[in-house]
């Protein structure tokens, strides 16, 4: 399935999306320099490495034409699909580039589909 190429998304936990609601942005965590964003299509490899299991999670639907750090796209880890490059957010991630917020719940046993449709189904 392919997607637009401006729609991005971010995987994080429904209260540290609240907690970006109240602040106005996510930011950059201590041990990186950026954010890891994901084109739809490939978010379900963070999500097994991460995050198999869980069920607090959310995915943030993202405009890239409303960032305002540069995005880079950068080799994961050697395990992904050779030649795969990931979207990493070298700054902060406002919530007004978030256009839409799913759940992403894992399947019965306990690892996460890759999205469907145009603009991923959850």
């Amino acid at each position: 399935m392919t997607f637009p190429p401006e729609l991005l998304v971010h995987l994080c936990a429904a209260d540290e999306w609240s907690d970006a609601q109240r602040r106005g942005e996510i930011r950059p965590g201590a041990a990186a320099d950026f954010i890891h964003l994901s084109a739809p299509e490939q978010v379900h490899l963070p999500a097994n490495r991460l995050y198999r299991g869980r069920r607090d999670l959310v995915l943030l639907h993202i405009d890239s034409a409303l960032l305002d750090s540069p995005v880079r796209w950068e080799p994961g880890v050697p395990t992904d699909p050779e030649a795969m490059l990931f979207p990493h957010l070298y700054g902060p991630l406002p919530v007004t580039a978030v256009k839409r917020v799913t759940a992403y719940s894992p399947g019965p046993g306990g690892t996460f589909a890759p999205l469907a449709g145009p603009q991923g189904s959850t």
